[in-house]
């Protein structure tokens, strides 16, 4: 079996397909870990935004959390509608482009892309973030720890869709077992308490306070606090993912997530209110994020506190791999139209979109390395692209309810009217308060990536009005190729690149670039028996032999000067260049042997001969 046999699986035939199609159980790991694990780190960032008003910026965390819930219930109807109007996909992209025009896909398409790759970086940062909260002695290695699990997330999507599903089925539902029974047991305790219950490991006291609060304050610790609401939109875009009947596993697996999001969103502000739990400084000694210190203040220390931290290091890790669901299929979309390279369209070994992981990964780990793995150094790109998505979303579906009309068309344009407007503001919000903080970069990169799909497309349709004709085929006129056949020596290569040429051409020039007299005399020497002899014996043209001295051993510029030479002398005939190769046929045969012939091929095509033809002849070593 092969390596890669092994670290990704067989080949999978394109007819497989439906098998790697997921069901509600799987779903949920595959396209709801962003969302779930945006738990963890969402309040936190409401949090860590509320430090400067000490003690009394723990109070609102319950407001904030509530009107956070309360638009992520309006996005969760306005995407079940999605789904069921776009029972393939109903990406922000396609739903966008076909309802309010090209311009309007294309940001939401750059919005979506953008926003997938922070929610990679993001998830990765905030599962380390929780793994040195737990063991403080792995803070310097933060970066490191960053790359490997993105580098091992990376693998396990290039081994399918269904696989990456059912490998994080195990962690996520952990995390939710374990989180939603710390949650349960921390209400309970509190009710018991009067509200007011008495922690098992004290928590971190708040800092003194430096402001009061004002409305730009809240302001922007409501739109950090947004990032929880990320993810939403991925099982709408992944619809295609889940097997028949598609719409149905869909709906319930966005209602399962939702539901369980909005539960532990709740939880959480309740307890960190109930037991005074504020946000510390991230990045810095001491640092202990809100879900370290809930867990201890509720359970304590113990075992349950390390299989709970474990769970949400793994599932805020593993929530990447809703980027990676959601990226490779956006990107194949959007390439299919036109405005990416059509490689990303192409599905690879394991029925997989590979280029648009590959891509996805070294975007991602760009940003991990440019903002140290720290958390909350990313999260204030985070949000603008996911609301403008949804913004756009909403707003096409109004448009589509409108124009395909019927009995429920005006409640559905309603309701998506609703959204719209809902995730209209919270973007305004968002760009408002993070703009300084790091939002401007998201404003230039969204037209800049708008600029970069029309200049695709425009290369494409270069091409194809370059390249398309209704002329019949031209016969007239036409005469075997010159050809140039560049040799080191006589061999069994050269003889059988020789004996290819005499089939395609009468004339033929054989050149040696020597940089060895003594090899270039031996070479003429032996030309007439080796060559001229046998082809006038077979009432052949004899092939010519050029020969080129080098003293300082050039081999790219003697080769264009002799092809330069033979287009002046026959403007009217096309070149054949002729190049012998030796195949390796194991793999230290590419260590052993140089890959002159590769760049020969490489040179000539760069070169700009518009009437060179290269022609490859391979020479398959044994062993």
């Amino acid at each position: 079996m092969a390596i890669t046999d092994y670290l990704f699986g067989r080949r999978l035939a394109t007819y497989e397909e439906g098998e790697q199609r997921v069901g509600v159980w799987a779903g949920i790991p595959m396209l709801g870990l962003d969302a779930l694990g945006s738990a963890a780190y969402g309040p936190e960032a409401a949090l860590t935004l509320l430090i400067p008003l000490g003690p009394a910026g723990v109070g609102y965390i319950g407001p904030i959390s509530t009107l956070i819930i309360t638009l992520l219930l309006v996005v969760y109807f306005s995407y079940r509608q999605t789904i069921a109007a776009y029972p393939h996909g109903g990406g922000s992209y396609t739903v966008a482009r076909e309802n309010l025009g090209e311009t309007a896909g294309l940001f939401a398409a750059a919005a979506l892309m953008l926003d997938y790759v922070l929610v990679v970086a993001v998830g990765v940062s905030a599962g380390v973030g929780a793994l040195v909260s737990a063991l403080p002695s792995f803070q310097p290695y933060t970066l490191a720890l960053c790359l490997l699990i993105l580098a091992m997330i990376t693998a396990v999507n290039l081994r399918g869709t269904r696989e990456s599903g059912v490998a994080f089925l195990a962690p996520t539902y952990l995390f939710i077992a374990s989180l939603l029974a710390v949650l349960a047991i921390g209400v309970v305790k509190a009710w018991l308490a009067g509200g007011r219950p008495a922690a098992v490991e004290v928590p971190p006291s708040p800092l003194p306070a430096e402001s009061a609060a004002g409305l730009w304050i809240l302001m922007r610790a409501f739109a950090s606090g947004c990032t929880a609401m990320t993810g939403v939109e991925a099982v709408s875009n992944g619809v295609g993912a889940f097997r028949e009947p598609a719409v149905p596993h869909a709906r319930r697996t966005l209602t399962a997530i939702i539901a369980v999001l909005a539960v532990m969103l709740a939880g959480i502000a309740y307890l960190c209110r109930a037991y005074g739990i504020a946000a510390t400084e991230p990045g810095r000694a001491g640092y202990q994020s809100i879900i370290s210190q809930l867990v201890a203040a509720v359970v304590g220390r113990g075992a349950f506190y390390y299989v709970t931290i474990g769970s949400v290091l793994a599932v805020l890790a593993l929530s990447a791999n809703t980027g990676f669901a959601d990226f490779p299929r956006l990107c194949r979309v959007v390439a299919q139209d036109g405005y990416l390279p059509a490689g990303f369209a192409h599905r690879g070994r394991r029925l997989v979109y590979s280029q648009g992981i590959l891509v996805l990964a070294a975007l991602s780990a760009g940003l991990l390395i440019v903002f140290d793995g720290i958390t909350d150094n990313l999260i204030p790109l985070f949000a603008v692209g996911a609301f403008l998505a949804f913004t756009l979303s909403q707003a096409g579906m109004v448009a589509h309810w409108r124009r395909v009309g019927g009995g429920h068309a005006g409640r559905s344009a309603a309701i998506n009217a609703a959204g719209a407007s809902c995730t209209a503001v919270t973007l305004a919000v968002v760009l408002v308060s993070k703009f300084v903080e790091g939002a401007w970069v998201m404003v230039l990169l969204v037209p800049g990536l708008l600029l970069l799909f029309r200049g695709v497309r425009a290369h494409y349709q270069a091409v194809g009005r370059e390249v398309a004709t209704a002329e019949p085929l031209d016969a007239a006129g036409l005469e075997p190729p010159l050809v140039l056949l560049p040799i080191r020596g006589w061999s069994a290569v050269t003889r059988k690149a020789m004996r290819f040429a005499l089939k395609i051409s009468p004339e033929i020039y054989a050149l040696h670039i020597a940089g060895d007299e003594q090899a270039m005399a031996a070479l003429e020497d032996g030309w007439e028996t080796l060559v001229r002899a046998p082809t006038r014996a077979e009432h052949l043209p004899a092939p010519k032999l050029i020969v080129v001295y080098s003293p300082y051993r050039r081999l790219y510029g003697p080769l264009k000067e002799v092809v330069s030479d033979l287009a002046r002398a026959h403007p009217g005939r096309d070149i054949a260049v002729i190049v012998p190769e030796m195949v390796g046929t194991r793999w230290y045969h590419y260590v052993l042997h140089n890959q002159t012939a590769a760049l020969i091929k490489a040179y000539l095509r760069l070169s700009g001969f518009r009437r060179v033809v290269v022609i490859n002849v391979p020479w398959y070593l044994a062993g």
